[in-house]
């Protein structure tokens, strides 16, 4: 287990953990992250009743780990993470949805955290923010440093567009409005999906917010993400649709 993660429920009121529990759905796109995809789930139903697992057509023990756990299941088109969250719009039943990596760098423990603005009808859309909460993803050799300067150029285009003071428009961990999902069209293939959440949420008029988050270093294997291979299209994709 995270040694940073630990259940405690004290913190937020009942009332809360009741919205939450009932009226939320977790949902965890996934790729061959069986090593860590038990201990996402496990946490994750401490708080919600609805897990939804959208799986890449993993060729490890993802479908049996989501069978013990009697937990949602589908499977995505191969394209990639955006694709999952797509594929995911359609299975969701719940008024709010929540987006979580299943590589353990979030902590499910900040689930209520997050759906505390949008059950306050505050927020539309609220963003897990690593700036305000840290990364351990985001420090540690070139590339890593290559990428948080690029996420902070797109968040610091997207506030001078919409006159915010967002953080980060890029981490996968955010609750969302079910309704205001289904009203963004979103297009993405991959992991520019979550700045295009965080554009077409602002340039419908829907309203953010950020609560800090921690992101901790994966515990087993290495990212999925090749900067070399989509720092174009994220690029493409935020210039598309910040403006087109």
């Amino acid at each position: 287990m995270n040694k940073h993660w630990s259940l405690n429920k004290s913190d937020h009121p009942k009332e809360l953990l009741e919205f939450v529990k009932n009226n939320v759905t977790v949902v965890i796109p996934t790729l061959n992250e069986s090593a860590s995809l038990d201990q996402v789930i496990t946490e994750s139903k401490k708080y919600c009743n609805n897990i939804l697992i959208v799986d890449g057509h993993s060729n490890d023990n993802t479908k049996n780990i989501t069978i013990q756990h009697d937990v949602s299941f589908v499977l995505d088109n191969k394209k990639g993470k955006g694709d999952a969250i797509r594929v995911s719009i359609n299975h969701i039943a719940t008024p709010v949805v929540i987006f979580i990596d299943a590589d353990m760098s979030h902590d499910p423990n900040d689930i209520p955290k997050l759906i505390k603005p949008i059950y306050e009808n505050k927020a539309d859309h609220v963003i897990g923010s690593r700036p305000r909460g840290g990364s351990d993803e985001l420090h540690g050799d070139f590339e890593k440093f290559l990428r948080m300067i690029g996420s902070d150029i797109i968040t610091l285009g997207i506030n001078y567009r919409f006159n915010v003071r967002l953080t980060d428009s890029q981490n996968g961990f955010r609750a969302v409005k079910t309704d205001v999902l289904k009203n963004l069209n979103l297009k993405e293939n991959i992991t520019t999906i979550e700045q295009e959440m965080t554009i077409k949420t602002l340039r419908k008029g829907f309203i953010i917010q950020e609560v800090p988050s921690h992101e901790y270093a994966r515990k087993y294997g290495d990212s999925h993400i090749s900067l070399r291979r989509v720092s174009f299209r994220y690029v493409y994709s935020w210039l598309k649709y910040l403006f087109l």
